[in-house]
């Protein structure tokens, strides 16, 4: 049976649950198989013949998220300078944080500090807490509701209940109880007593959570962007431009321009645009890109050289075999994508085979699934 292999970009996971709600989903699809990274927010799907790419993002989008194909890895060739701009999820994240955690230091210290605590203090205390509780968590209530509106629960649909759940009984005790009248004074008591509750917020409680999860969700997805630069650093060693022989001539026009078949110079100290064939001249190539080997490697006319690797020696004229998504250079970023995309068999296996035992309610019925037989 035919096979078509694809990779798909999922936006809006904001958890391990949610990659796992995905790859269950496609996996129920007839003759799918999908594995789902959180870390790198790609899915590696495996569609048998007859169904369309389209069919596997409906899918993912009926699960409450995004889904697109990927733009395939090109070999840049840039300055190698670093990325000025920042990613606006990381950015956005780190505002959150920044602002809220203002905001909640104030909060946290009247509510635990009890000399600090003049009258009226709790008022102080809900209009420092409710931008946080509302704005600054607001990622997480979103969040939630997206995962409601799909009948699903997940770790932001935890922070959300229980943010909003102190947020509301400190509104209650405010308005409605005795923790709004004035000379109100909250002191630390170990044991719970009858009868008190009408009298304690928990705003401190609400804007503390929602800072300390903002910290971990900033962190995280500022690691996940910095997973990356590895593989854009293999991606940017090519060369940023090429000479182009036309007409006898020298032109000089970036990398991305160059079509298999152009015959181009590259001169001694210069990464060689794309792969190719030596045509004229001979030369030490260092290849050390790719083979680890610090010697430079002899090259002549009717060698082969790889694109990114250097001209250590005298001149060569170069055909261009291969360009763009085709040479070996974008070949090794693919292979380094799919190992941080992609699971091993056995570790599918074995999460099918722990799926089984949890599920199974009976010891009696759980008999066959021990030893795991492989």
């Amino acid at each position: 049976m035919t096979q078509q292999t694809v990779d798909l970009q999922i936006g809006g996971m904001t958890c391990a649950s949610c990659a796992a709600r995905i790859e269950k989903k496609l996996n129920r699809m007839p003759g799918v198989q999908a594995s789902v990274n959180y870390a790198t927010e790609k899915a590696h799907v495996v569609l048998p013949e007859g169904t369309a790419v389209d069919a596997a993002i409906a899918t993912v989008e009926a699960t409450g998220y995004t889904a697109t194909l990927p733009i395939p890895p090109q070999v840049s060739g840039g300055s190698g300078a670093p990325e000025s701009v920042e990613d606006p999820e990381v950015a956005s994240l780190r505002r959150r944080l920044v602002v809220s955690t203002a905001l909640t230091v104030p909060v946290l210290v009247l509510a635990m500090i009890a000399p600090l605590q003049f009258d009226n203090w709790q008022w102080l205390s809900l209009t420092l807490a409710a931008p946080v509780v509302v704005w600054g968590a607001w990622p997480f209530h979103r969040a939630a509701w997206m995962n409601l509106r799909h009948g699903a629960a997940t770790m932001d649909t935890l922070i959300s209940v229980g943010v909003l759940a102190a947020f509301g009984w400190s509104l209650y005790a405010l308005f409605f109880g005795d923790a709004g009248m004035p000379g109100m004074r909250m002191t630390f008591r170990l044991l719970p007593e009858p009868g008190s509750g009408a009298d304690e917020i928990y705003l401190e409680v609400a804007a503390a959570v929602t800072v300390f999860i903002l910290a971990g969700r900033y962190f995280e997805a500022r690691a996940k962007k910095q997973s990356g630069a590895a593989l854009r650093a293999l991606m940017d060693m090519g060369a940023k431009d090429v000479a182009v022989l036309r007409d006898g001539r020298e032109q000089r026009v970036p990398v991305d321009q160059l079509q298999v078949g152009d015959h181009f110079v590259v001169r001694p100290g210069e990464k060689i645009a794309t792969d190719g064939e030596v045509i004229d001249g001979a030369s030490a190539v260092d290849a050390s890109l790719l083979t680890g080997e610090p010697v430079p490697v002899e090259v002549g006319p009717g060698d082969a050289v790889t694109g990114a690797t250097v001209n250590a020696g005298g001149r060569l004229v170069v055909r261009a075999t291969r360009i763009g998504a085709d040479t070996q250079l974008a070949q090794m970023a693919r292979l380094v994508e799919a190992a941080q995309s992609g699971k091993a068999p056995v570790q599918r296996l074995g999460k099918r085979h722990l799926r089984r035992v949890i599920s199974c309610g009976d010891r009696r019925r759980c008999r066959g699934l021990s030893p795991l037989r492989i």
